[in-house]
């Protein structure tokens, strides 16, 4: 199945602002709704804005129906989940998410709306794997350009202090050589999948599982246990997940910790997967700006891209904009 990218946005535009999952106020927007309006987008929010129902925004039933009008409004050319959390699986049976077959808009986000990229991947549509706009005001200002450069379609050129990387193909994401562990150095070329451990691990078994055969996998996750993290990357391990990708792409691993710091795991997240990889031998980089770090730049899920690992670092290039 091709992959359907949505077209770029254009000056004008709207953009829809939806809680999937925790509640979140107006307040708790205003860096995002200020961001995309010097964008030059108008912003529509979402009927959960400002509702709680416990720890989510509205019952499963009124978060279904939120995303559902904005996928059903031909006025909104975006939708921009409004935070993280958990609750997005919640909608996942409701959803009709086959709308984006015949009129293609970018859903955006991380973490939690993970669960969204998998469905819309399994369906065939791009999506941007992105910072939401909770806390956007404090993540570094290449992460928030890499967002506006990836919706209206442009080349994104990023640097870190020791690795350059420019892509007349299209956008570029650079990231320097990690010394958690031993990067593999080389070149590959498949589509880009994946999103949250947690999340991916939580889908496995269902409808809204991936096959990652031939396609370059990212995984990022955060606050977990080491052992967690280990039961997590084994389960992929067992299932297949590491022997047939093209490549794999090791983003942000925040936070993780010991239960009991007396009576440690032994092993950071990074050398858990370097581990469970055996004798692949396919290009891995880790520590890639994307996840929950400041520096969480905008990855299009489900397009083409070039990955290349050399000891200076790692990038990816956007080979083919249409995704096919």
């Amino acid at each position: 199945m091709s992959i359907l990218v949505p077209p770029p946005l254009r000056s004008g535009d709207t953009i829809a602002i939806v809680p999937t999952a925790r509640a979140i106020t107006v307040a708790e927007l205003q860096d995002g709704i200020a961001l995309v309006e010097s964008w030059g987008l108008k912003v529509k929010l979402g009927a959960g804005i400002g509702r709680k129902h416990f720890q989510q925004a509205g019952t499963a039933e009124e978060r279904t129906a939120d995303l559902q009008a904005a996928l059903n409004d031909p006025t909104v050319r975006a939708i921009w989940c409004a935070r993280g959390g958990y609750g997005t699986v919640h909608l996942l049976d409701h959803l009709d998410l086959g709308v984006l077959r015949q009129d293609p808009k970018w859903i955006v986000g991380f973490s939690d709306v993970t669960v969204l990229h998998n469905a819309l991947h399994n369906l065939g549509v791009a999506s941007l794997h992105a910072q939401m706009p909770f806390n956007i005001g404090a993540k570094t200002g290449e992460s928030r350009e890499s967002l506006r450069r990836a919706l209206f379609g442009e080349e994104i050129r990023v640097a870190s202090d020791e690795w350059r990387v420019a892509s007349s193909a299209g956008h570029s994401l650079a990231t320097r050589h990690s010394p958690l562990v031993t990067q593999r150095e080389g070149t590959c070329i498949g589509e880009l999948v994946g999103g949250n451990l947690s999340l991916l691990y939580a889908l496995r078994g269902t409808p809204y599982d991936i096959d990652p055969t031939g396609k370059i996998l990212f995984i990022e996750d955060l606050d977990e246990l080491l052992y967690h993290v280990d039961r997590m990357v084994q389960n992929l391990r067992l299932a297949g997940w590491f022997k047939g990708l093209a490549g794999l792409i090791v983003g942000g691993m925040s936070d993780m910790r010991d239960k009991n710091p007396d009576d440690p795991f032994g092993k950071s997240a990074e050398r858990i997967i370097a581990d469970a990889l055996g004798d692949t031998n396919y290009p891995v980089c880790y520590g890639f700006p994307a996840g929950h770090i400041d520096d969480n730049r905008a990855l299009a899920l489900g397009a083409k891209v070039k990955l290349s690992v050399a000891p200076e670092g790692a990038s990816i290039a956007y080979v083919d904009r249409n995704g096919a």
